[in-house]
C-alpha cells in the first residue's frame, strides 16, 4: 500500500532522527520510502549517510556521487560526500567536497570541523587552523551570541568583550558565552581571568567538552601540565580517537617527564597522520629531550620536507647546537625568507636558524643581521617595558630589607627538598643542574613555573612585591607546602632533593625565603656580554620578553646584579654564586663547592655529568651531554662591533658582576 504524502514525510523525519543513534534502524525506516519514491533526494541522502555510518563507504559513494551532480547546491550532500571520500582514502576529493559544502553554507559547523580535521591530516596546518576558527564561529547557534562570535573571528576583541559581558549580565548561566569570553581573554593575555570563566562553565556543565579542551590548552600554555592532563583524561575517555586530544596529551606528558607515553602517543598519531608536519616537529622535540639526537634530526627534517616554510622545524634543528645546518638547508631557508606570503612566526624562526647557520660558518655580520631581524619580529609580538622592570626591582630592594626578614624569621615550610637555580638564561644553569642531577641524592626536573604563578596570584590580590608583607606564618607555610605538592608530579626517582631551574625565579628570592626558608639557592652567573648576547640570539618560547633588544638585555642584567647584591647583603650566605667561566676552568673545585652548599657529599659521578642519560628539556640539552668545553666562553667577541647598545646599558654591571656572594 502506497504511503500518503504525510506518511512519507513522517517516515523521512523518523529516519533522519535515527541516523545519529541507530543507523541500521534509519536504513530500515527509509527503504519503504525509496521503494515508493526511488529518486527522492532526501531519502537517498539518508540512505547514503546510514550506509556510511555502518562502514559501507563504497555503497554510500555510489549514492552520493550522482546525487551531488544532480543537486550541485545541496550543502549537506557535499558534506556527506566529503566524509565518504575521506573514508575511501581520497583526501583531495574530501577536501574539495567539504570546501564546496561550506561555500554553500558558511554556517555549516560540522562541515567546517570535518574540513579542519581533513586538512590537518593532509598536513595543511594554515588551512586547518582557518577551518577550525570558522567552526568555532559557526558552532555558536544562539542568535544572541552570533555577533560576539563573529567579532572574535574578525579580531574585534574589545567589541566581543562588551557583547559577552552584556550577555552574561543578562544570562549568568550561559556556558557558551563563558567559553567565548574565555577565548577572548586568552587572546588579550588575561589567562587568569580566562581560567576563572572556563572553571565556571564546567561548573555549570561538566560535559562541555569544548570548554574543557580550552582549559586544558590554557593550562598547558602556562606549563601547568599536570592539571591539564586530568582534563584530557576525561576528554579521551569520551573520544579516545581524537587527534587533537592525543596531540595535546602527548605535549603535556612531555612536560611532566612521562616521555615513554608521550612518544607512544606521537608515534600512534604519526602512523595515522603521517603528513602533519607539526606532529613530526613535536615528536622531534620529545626525542631531543630524551637524548635521541639522530632520531630528532630525522623528525625535524621530515617536518621540513612536508612544510618547507615551517620555520620552527629549521630552528629546532639549529637549536640542537651541535648539529650544523648544511649549505643546502641554508639556501632553502633563504629561499623561504624571500617569500612575501611567509607568516611572521615562520619568518622569525627562520631568521634565528639562519643566524646560527651563518655563525657556524664564520659569518658574524650575516649572523648578527639574521638574529637581529628575528629579535625584531619577536619583539613585535612580546613588548617589554624595561623602565617598569627596573622600578619593580627598586620596590623589591626597598621592601625586602634585613628587618623585613628578621621580623618573619618564623614560618614557611621547613622542607629542604628544593634546590633553586636562578639567574639569566644561557648562563650555565643547565650544566649546573646536570652536575647536581648526577648525584645520587638529587633529581633534576625542569624549569618549573609554579613560583612565578604564585607571585602572579599575590600580585593580583595585593600587589607585588608589596603583597609579601601581608603573608602571615600560616599562609607562608601553606604556600611552601603547595609548591611541594604541585611539583611532586615531576619527581620520578624518589630522591631526597629536586631541582627547579627556572632562571627568572631570581625575581622571587624574597618569596622563596618566606615560604621555603631552608631551600638551597644557586645563582648561575656568566660574563654579562656573553650571557646577554647568548640570550639575544636565542628564541625563547615564552617568558623572556627582555631578551629581544640589546639595551633591554643590558638593563635587565644590571637590575639582576643589583637585586642579587641586595640579597647578599640582607641574607648573607643564603645564595651560592657559581660563575660559569670558573666552572669551565676549574671544574672539580667548583663542583665540590657547589655540593658543599647543598649539604651533599662529593660523588665522582658529578664530574662525569655527561654520562647521565636523564631527559633535558632546555636548549642546552645536547651540550650538557658532552664534557665541558672552553670554545663557547668568548664567542660573543666575534660580534663585539654590533654590541655597543648592550655594553652601554650594562654600565657598572660590567665591573660588579663577579662580586662574591659569600656562599
Amino acid at each position: 500500500m502506497a504511503l500518503s504524502p504525510t506518511a512519507l514525510n513522517a517516515a523521512v523525519d523518523r529516519a533522519a532522527a535515527l541516523l545519529a543513534v541507530d543507523p541500521p534502524a534509519a536504513e530500515r525506516e527509509i527503504r519503504p520510502v525509496l521503494r515508493q519514491a526511488p529518486k527522492d533526494p532526501r531519502a537517498l541522502l539518508i540512505l547514503a549517510s546510514a550506509r556510511r555510518r555502518q562502514g559501507d563507504a563504497k555503497g554510500a559513494a555510489s549514492l552520493l556521487e550522482p546525487l551531488a551532480a544532480a543537486f550541485p547546491r545541496a550543502a549537506q550532500t557535499r558534506y556527506e560526500l566529503g566524509l565518504v571520500r575521506s573514508d575511501l582514502g581520497d583526501g583531495p576529493g574530501a577536501v574539495e567536497a567539504l570546501w564546496q559544502a561550506v561555500a554553500l553554507n558558511r554556517n555549516y559547523a560540522l562541515a567546517w570541523r570535518s574540513l579542519g580535521e581533513t586538512l590537518f591530516k593532509a598536513g595543511d596546518t594554515p588551512g586547518s587552523e582557518r577551518a577550525f576558527a570558522e567552526y568555532a564561529r559557526a558552532a555558536v547557534t544562539d542568535l544572541a551570541l552570533r555577533p560576539a562570535a563573529d567579532a572574535i573571528f574578525e579580531g574585534r576583541l574589545d567589541h566581543a568583550t562588551r557583547l559577552l559581558s552584556q550577555r552574561l549580565a543578562a544570562a549568568p548561566s550561559d556556558t557558551t558565552a563563558m567559553n567565548l569570553l574565555a577565548e577572548v581573554l586568552v587572546r588579550l593575555g588575561r589567562d587568569a581571568d580566562a581560567e576563572t570563566w572556563l572553571d565556571r562553565a564546567l561548573g555549570e556543565d561538566s560535559d562541555f567538552d569544548g570548554a574543557r579542551l580550552n582549559l586544558a590548552a590554557l593550562l598547558f600554555g602556562q606549563q601547568r601540565a599536570a592539571a591539564a592532563i586530568g582534563h584530557l583524561e576525561r576528554l579521551l575517555a569520551r573520544d579516545p580517537a581524537s587527534a587533537p586530544y592525543r596531540n595535546l596529551m602527548a605535549a603535556c606528558l612531555s612536560l611532566v617527564g612521562a616521555y615513554d607515553r608521550a612518544l607512544e602517543l606521537y608515534e600512534g598519531l604519526l602512523a595515522e597522520i603521517p603528513l602533519q608536519p607539526k606532529i613530526w616537529l613535536n615528536y622531534g622535540q620529545a626525542l631531543r629531550t630524551v637524548g635521541r639526537r639522530a632520531d630528532a634530526v630525522a623528525a625535524f627534517k621530515r617536518a621540513i620536507a612536508l612544510a618547507p616554510g615551517l620555520g620552527e622545524a629549521y630552528w629546532s634543528l639549529a637549536n640542537l647546537k651541535v648539529a650544523a645546518i648544511s649549505p643546502e638547508e641554508e639556501s632553502a631557508m633563504a629561499a623561504q625568507l624571500a617569500r612575501p606570503d611567509l607568516a611572521d612566526d615562520d619568518r622569525l624562526h627562520l631568521n634565528y636558524a639562519l643566524g646560527k647557520a651563518r655563525e657556524d660558518r664564520g659569518d658574524p655580520a650575516g649572523a648578527f643581521a639574521a638574529y637581529a631581524e628575528g629579535a625584531r619580529l619577536r619583539r613585535l609580538a612580546v613588548p617589554y617595558d624595561s623602565a617598569a622592570a627596573t622600578a619593580q626591582m627598586k620596590r623589591a630592594t626597598a621592601l625586602l630589607d634585613a628587618p623585613f626578614f628578621a621580623a618573619r624569621a618564623n614560618g614557611g615550610c621547613p622542607s629542604e627538598d628544593p634546590i633553586f637555580i636562578v639567574g639569566l638564561p644561557r648562563s650555565g644553569s643547565t650544566l649546573i643542574e646536570q652536575i647536581l642531577a648526577s648525584h645520587s641524592a638529587v633529581e633534576g626536573t625542569m624549569e618549573l613555573s609554579d613560583i612565578g604563578f604564585m607571585a602572579q596570584a599575590i600580585a593580583r590580590s595585593a600587589g607585588y612585591p608589596a603583597g609579601l608583607a601581608g603573608l602571615d606564618e600560616a599562609e607562608r607555610l601553606r604556600l611552601g607546602e603547595t609548591f611541594l605538592a604541585n611539583t611532586r608530579v615531576h619527581r620520578k626517582l624518589g630522591r631526597r632533593f629536586f631541582i627547579d631551574k627556572m632562571p627568572n625565579n631570581f625575581h622571587h628570592l624574597g618569596l622563596l625565603q618566606l615560604i621555603l626558608p631552608k631551600a638551597r639557592i644557586i645563582d648561575a652567573r656568566r660574563h654579562p656580554m656573553a650571557a646577554c648576547f647568548s640570550a639575544f640570539k636565542q628564541h625563547f618560547h615564552q617568558g623572556q620578553a627582555f631578551s629581544y633588544d640589546l639595551a633591554d638585555l643590558g638593563a635587565y642584567y644590571r637590575d639582576y646584579v643589583e637585586l642579587m647584591a641586595h640579597f647578599d647583603t640582607v641574607l648573607p650566605g643564603r645564595v651560592c654564586r657559581v660563575i660559569y667561566e670558573d666552572l669551565v676552568e676549574d671544574t672539580e673545585v667548583q663542583v665540590r663547592r657547589l655540593l658543599d652548599h647543598c649539604g651533599l657529599p662529593f660523588e665522582e659521578g658529578c664530574l662525569r655529568f655527561y654520562d647521565n642519560d636523564r631527559a633535558v628539556r632546555t636548549v642546552s640539552s645536547e651540550q650538557v651531554r658532552r664534557p665541558i668545553f672552553r670554545e663557547g666562553l668568548d664567542q660573543w667577541r666575534r660580534f663585539e662591533p654590533w654590541l655597543g647598545p648592550l655594553e652601554t646599558a650594562l654600565g657598572p654591571a660590567l665591573e660588579t658582576w663577579r662580586l662574591p656572594s659569600g656562599g
